[in-house]
């Protein structure tokens, strides 16, 4: 008996030991009001999303070191360095050309310290390839501003495989490409070095779907820009243009592509819905329903991944609220005339998020059957602080309890991934 319990312990020491890998996915600018909305629309308020079914949850502080406010550039920083920076900071410490020294003692982020050993790497963004929330995970620039370069370090980093948009900062000045034409001004075609580089590149969700399982090295370009048409609910309407490019992945679908690739690998993967964060920036509420409904979307990937793969962390976490929005309850027999009267604003002058009808959303039924009407108000145009959640499952998730600073995202992530 004394043998066995010996032996047992030694076990659960090795299985404690064991690396894990991790899935971190950045739902930019979604705080807790963004996803009580979601689950009044999508599962009714006795509901669940993927997002709540996530066990683990701990209460996010988002501050920078000069700033209330995370910025989507700083905050990212805290995530890939484990230190709270400047708000203006893409990687570098104030007025220094230098990154900063991470949480363990390295100038590099957790991806780049992840290339380094030979685990499988991948950033996956709705947006732009220059986005923040993934790029400065392997890049660092004076100024977010800097896309050509910010754009250069990412295809340069030895990530496996990078989906996004931003072809316009892949090519030279002039040059068409699939989705547009190019902007850089060094003239260099970074698609064709990527490809010389043993990248396999595609361009639209039915070339992704084709992607073997054995590709090593995939480079994708959805849009010129972003996948989404980031612009005020009423422009397009008047111009029918679509939440989301067509002929674009979703999230899901990018981050389904990866697993397939890394399965039974160890890995890295660092996941971007950017819609939700930008929508929220121009008031546009149907967009940011539709953004986080395809980050859930991924979460439920994920968790579906997690449940044959045990050795995996799936993290999640905001760094702000973009527009400082919240949900609004209409009661029976409310006026709606009262909306439009008043130009879809409160009386205290806040603007009002209806769907693209111009009416109020509609929540799916609760438990007694019953549907709900809401809408949205407006607090903001910028981010604010908001309510934000960090919610985890699997390896290691039950480091995240109570409270905890952004910092602390890369510390858990980096305890599961990093075993030295």
């Amino acid at each position: 008996m004394k043998k066995y319990a010996i032996l047992l312990a030694l076990t659960c020491c090795i299985f404690t030991l064991r690396a894990a890998s991790v899935i971190f996915i950045h739902p930019d600018g979604a705080g807790l009001p963004q996803w009580q909305a979601l689950r009044f629309l999508l599962s009714g308020p006795d509901g669940e999303t993927n997002w709540d079914k996530l066990p683990n949850i701990a209460v996010y502080r988002g501050h920078m070191s000069d700033c209330l406010t995370a910025t989507s550039n700083a905050g990212a920083v805290a995530h890939a360095y484990g230190v709270r920076l400047h708000a203006k900071s893409f990687g570098l410490e104030k007025d220094s050309s230098q990154p900063p020294v991470s949480s363990s003692g390295r100038r590099e982020t957790l991806m780049q310290e992840a290339v380094r050993r030979g685990l499988r790497t991948g950033l996956i963004n709705s947006g732009s390839i220059i986005e923040p929330g993934t790029a400065v995970f392997v890049s660092a620039a004076q100024d977010r501003k800097m896309f050509e370069e910010i754009t250069l370090q990412v295809l340069e980093s030895g990530v496996d495989i990078i989906l996004s948009g931003g072809e316009r900062w892949m090519l030279p000045e002039g040059v068409q490409g699939k989705h547009g034409p190019g902007a850089r001004k060094d003239r260099r075609n970074l698609i064709s070095e990527a490809e010389s580089r043993g990248y396999t590149i595609v361009y639209d969700a039915q070339e992704l779907k084709e992607v073997p399982a054995s590709t090593q090295k995939l480079l994708g370009v959805f849009a010129s820009e972003h996948t989404f048409n980031d612009k005020p609910l009423d422009e397009l309407l008047e111009k029918n243009s679509p939440l989301y490019k067509q002929e674009a992945p979703t999230l899901a679908e990018m981050l389904s592509k990866a697993l397939e690739i890394f399965s039974g690998q160890q890995f890295f993967l660092v996941v971007e819905e950017e819609g939700s964060d930008n929508f929220g920036n121009v008031n546009n509420a149907p967009g940011v329903l539709e953004a986080l409904r395809r980050a859930d979307e991924a979460i439920g990937l994920a968790r579906n991944y997690l449940q044959r793969n045990e050795d995996t962390l799936i993290i999640t976490a905001s760094d702000s609220v973009a527009g400082g929005w919240d949900v609004i309850g209409l009661p029976e027999g409310f006026d709606e005339s009262q909306i439009s009267s008043s130009n879809y604003r409160d009386q205290n002058g806040a603007p009002y998020g209806l769907d693209q009808n111009n009416n109020p959303f509609l929540s799916a039924p609760d438990a007694q059957g019953k549907r709900h009407k809401f809408i949205i108000t407006w607090g903001s145009l910028p981010d604010t602080s908001g309510g934000i959640l960090a919610r985890a499952e699997g390896a290691g998730s039950e480091q995240l309890r109570g409270t905890i600073h952004n910092t602390d995202i890369y510390r858990i992530m980096r305890s599961v991934l990093i075993k030295e």
